[in-house]
C-alpha cells in the first residue's frame, strides 16, 4: 500500500540540490534504451494488431507518459531511483497474441491486469502469489514468446546480409566494452546503412502532438485467458520481482506493495488509451541505482526524476516517434529488437534450465509457448503455463511420495 509520506514536500525542495549531471544523462540513457529496443517491440504489436497509426500513437502515448508520471511521482514520494517502464515481455507477448482480437477486448485484458496487479499490493500477498507458479516454468514461458524475436535477427540476414551483420558485430563490440546502450550503436549503424542504400522513407514524417485515443473496453473469457493472466504473470516475475532485487542490491528497501498499487491502477487508466501495462523497472532499473547515476545514494532519487522528466518530454510527441520509425525498413527494426531482447533470452534460458528437479517443467512450457498456436480460442502463452505447472506437479508430487 502507498504508505504515508510526510518527506515528500522536503524531497521535491531537495530535488535541485540533488540533481547533478550524472543524474540527467543516467535519466537520458535510460530514455535511449527505451526508445531503441523496447519501444520498437510496441511498435511491432501494433502492426501485428493491425491498429491505426492514431491507435498505435495513443498506445505509445499511454505507456511513455506513464512510464515519465510515474517514474517522476514514486521517486520524489520514496526518495528512491524508481523507474515504471511498460512490460517489454508484455510487448512481445502482444506481438504474437494481439492478432486475435479486437483493439476493445484487448483493452479489458490490460484492464484486468492492472487490477490484478493492484490487488496483490493492496493484499500484501507478493511474495506469496511469487510461489505460486515456479519461477523456471514462467521463465521458461517468457523464453518460449521471445524466441522468435532471436529467430527473426538471423533470418533477415539473406534479406539485408551487410546490414544485419554489421549491427550484430557493433552491439557486442559496444557490450564488450560495457557501453550503456549497445542498441543505440546498432540501430546508428543500421541506420547509416540503410540511408546510403536508400531505404530510409521520411516522407509521412510529422512533428505534432499526441492526441490519445479512448477506447471502451470489452471484457473476455478468452482475452482474459490468453491475454491478462500471461500479463500479469510476467509482470510479476519479469519486471517487479527482480526489480526489486535490483534495488536492494543497491541498498534501497524497495516499497513493493505500494509500487504495485500505484502501477496496477496506474495501468487500468492507461488501458483505456490503449496502454498495455506499466510496471517496475528491472533491465534499466540498474542504470539509476549504481553510483555512476548519482555518487550519493541519499540523492540518487534525483536520476529516478530525471527518468520521469525525459519520458514525459519525449511522449508528448507519441505519433512523431510512430511516423519516425515507420520509414525505417522492416529488417533493421526485427534487427534492433532481437539483439534488444538477446539479453533477456539469454537470462531467461539459463534460469529456466538451472536447477535438475525443475528443467523438464520449464522446457515443456518453453516448447508449448514457442509453438505458438491457439486451442479453444486461447493462444499458447496460457497453455505453456498450464504444461509447465502440470508437469512440474507431476513430477515433484512423485518424488515426494517416493
Amino acid at each position: 500500500m502507498l504508505a504515508p509520506q510526510p518527506h515528500f514536500w522536503r524531497n521535491l525542495r531537495d530535488l535541485p540540490n540533488a540533481l547533478s549531471l550524472s543524474a540527467v544523462v543516467a535519466g537520458f540513457i535510460v530514455v535511449l534504451v527505451g526508445y531503441t529496443g523496447p519501444l520498437l517491440i510496441v511498435l511491432q504489436a501494433a502492426q501485428s494488431g493491425s491498429l491505426s497509426a492514431a491507435q498505435t500513437a495513443s498506445w505509445v502515448w499511454a505507456v511513455t507518459i506513464g512510464y515519465g508520471l510515474l517514474s517522476l511521482l514514486l521517486s520524489l514520494y520514496y526518495r528512491q531511483p524508481l523507474t515504471t517502464p511498460w512490460s517489454t515481455a508484455g510487448a512481445a507477448l502482444l506481438v504474437t497474441s494481439l492478432m486475435h482480437y479486437t483493439l476493445p477486448q484487448a483493452v479489458g485484458a490490460y484492464m484486468l491486469a492492472g487490477l490484478a496487479v493492484a490487488l496483490i499490493g493492496l493484499s500484501g500477498l507478493f511474495a506469496r502469489a511469487m510461489r505460486l507458479v515456479p519461477q523456471p516454468v514462467v521463465l521458461g514461458m517468457l523464453a518460449g514468446i521471445l524466441l522468435r524475436f532471436g529467430v527473426d535477427l538471423f533470418a533477415r540476414l539473406p534479406e539485408r546480409p551487410l546490414m544485419v551483420l554489421a549491427m550484430i558485430v557493433v552491439f557486442f563490440v559496444l557490450r564488450r566494452l560495457n557501453f550503456r546502450a549497445p542498441t543505440l550503436g546498432a540501430l546508428l549503424i543500421g541506420t547509416l546503412i540503410a540511408a546510403l542504400s536508400g531505404e530510409l522513407h521520411f516522407e509521412a514524417l510529422h512533428i505534432a502532438l499526441t492526441v490519445p485515443q479512448l477506447t471502451a473496453p470489452e471484457f473476455t473469457l478468452n482475452a482474459a485467458l490468453s491475454l491478462a493472466l500471461p500479463l500479469f504473470v510476467l509482470a510479476l516475475t519479469s519486471q517487479y520481482a527482480p526489480g526489486q532485487a535490483v534495488l536492494r542490491s543497491c541498498g534501497y528497501e524497495a516499497p513493493i506493495n505500494g509500487i504495485l498499487v500505484a502501477t496496477g491502477l496506474a495501468s487500468v487508466a492507461l488501458a483505456l488509451f490503449g496502454g498495455h501495462g506499466q510496471t517496475l523497472g528491472a533491465l534499466t532499473a540498474a542504470i539509476v541505482t549504481n553510483p555512476d547515476a548519482h555518487p550519493d545514494a541519499s540523492k540518487r532519487y534525483s536520476a529516478g526524476v530525471m527518468v520521469g522528466v525525459w519520458y514525459l518530454l519525449f511522449g508528448l510527441f507519441g505519433a512523431t516517434v510512430v511516423s519516425l520509425f515507420a520509414g525505417f525498413p522492416a529488417a533493421l527494426v526485427a534487427a534492433i529488437a532481437g539483439l534488444a531482447l538477446s539479453g533477456t533470452i539469454t537470462s531467461s534460458l539459463v534460469g529456466a534450465l538451472h536447477e535438475a528437479k525443475t528443467r523438464d517443467a520449464a522446457i515443456v512450457a518453453f516448447l508449448c509457448t514457442a509453438a505458438n498456436f491457439s486451442l479453444l480460442g486461447i493462444g499458447a502463452p496460457f497453455w505453456g503455463l498450464v504444461a509447465g505447472v502440470l508437469t512440474h506437479f507431476v513430477l515433484q508430487y512423485g518424488k515426494q511420495q517416493g
